[in-house]
């Protein structure tokens, strides 16, 4: 088929990778424009970018798609019978939705309708959810609300990060991607409207999120830990110095310094950790430079 892809970050790579292994022509790859980044903020291209030109294929990164003609006009040029939208980050307008034969595709990292947004990975683990998996859906003018396609589930384990969830997924993502496009192909999808009742969001993450707060129950700051990493990460204050949390787990009992009593009268325990301005390195090891200085 005849697909332009539409993508930004590392999540979106696979399935744009499995559809040049599956053989499909893509014309065109939109994603977001280069962005500052690193302390010497050097603008540096997005991930997708940096695949598509290593394929060899164009790659369009307007600042807008709402009322932009002359992309609108570009991609009717293209005449892709399908476009597929992976974390592209940009609200498609309606009269783009309509350009292809097949009308446009996304792939959504939860098991729609439920965590409908920018962040649906980080919440999931945030939450605690013990499974979660990736969708499909045919898309239209709302915010993750089309009607779901098809779905793959898989298990959340108890210590996995949302980073870790995040690399699971993106290749479950374009497994999906992949059977969603060969049924389409062979007439044989059928559309489900998502039930509204039961979605919830999954808004943009913020720094704001970060502090533990220690009278709410250890598992949920364990939570908390997994669902931040890597970014924006956990942090709070240890001996008064501000420290980010990379890893934790919950204890039963206290006896060290390094296991911080919680609501329930567990104990959070931390493991990997990361001083201002420091290096992440073991709690342990932390701990014993704070005993030298």
């Amino acid at each position: 088929m005849n697909i332009v892809f539409m993508g930004t970050p590392a999540f979106a790579v696979p399935c744009l990778e499995r559809l040049l292994a599956d053989g499909h022509d893509v014309p065109a790859v939109f994603c977001q424009p280069d962005k500052p980044q690193g302390r010497k903020m050097r603008l540096t291209p997005p991930p997708v970018k940096q695949a598509a030109l290593a394929y060899g294929l164009p790659v369009l990164q307007p600042d807008k798609l709402r009322g932009n003609q002359e992309m609108l006009d570009l991609l009717r040029a293209l005449a892709p019978e399908l476009i597929v939208v992976v974390a592209y980050g940009k609200i498609l307008p309606q009269e783009l939705l309509d350009i292809p034969k097949y009308g446009c595709i996304n792939v959504h990292a939860s098991l729609l309708p439920k965590y409908r947004g920018a962040a649906p990975i980080q919440w999931a683990v945030l939450n605690g959810e013990t499974e979660t998996g990736v969708t499909t859906m045919q898309m239209d003018a709302g915010i993750d609300t089309g009607d779901m396609l098809l779905q793959a589930k898989t298990p959340i384990p108890e210590d996995m990060t949302a980073g870790e969830l995040h690399d699971v997924l993106s290749v479950l993502g374009a497994e999906v991607l992949s059977d969603t496009i060969n049924q389409l192909r062979q007439g044989k999808l059928v559309p489900m409207k998502q039930d509204d009742t039961q979605a919830t969001c999954a808004p943009i993450l913020s720094k704001a999120l970060s502090p533990l707060d220690f009278t709410k129950p250890a598992h949920v700051l364990h939570n908390q830990v997994r669902g931040l990493h890597p970014w924006p990460g956990a942090t709070m204050e240890f001996e008064g110095r501000p420290l980010k949390i990379h890893s934790a787990r919950v204890a039963e009992q206290g006896g060290s310094p390094l296991r911080i009593p919680c609501g329930d009268g567990k104990f959070l325990e931390l493991l990997i950790v990361q001083a201002e301005g420091k290096k992440t390195m073991p709690a342990e090891e932390f701990l014993r430079g704070l005993r030298r200085n």
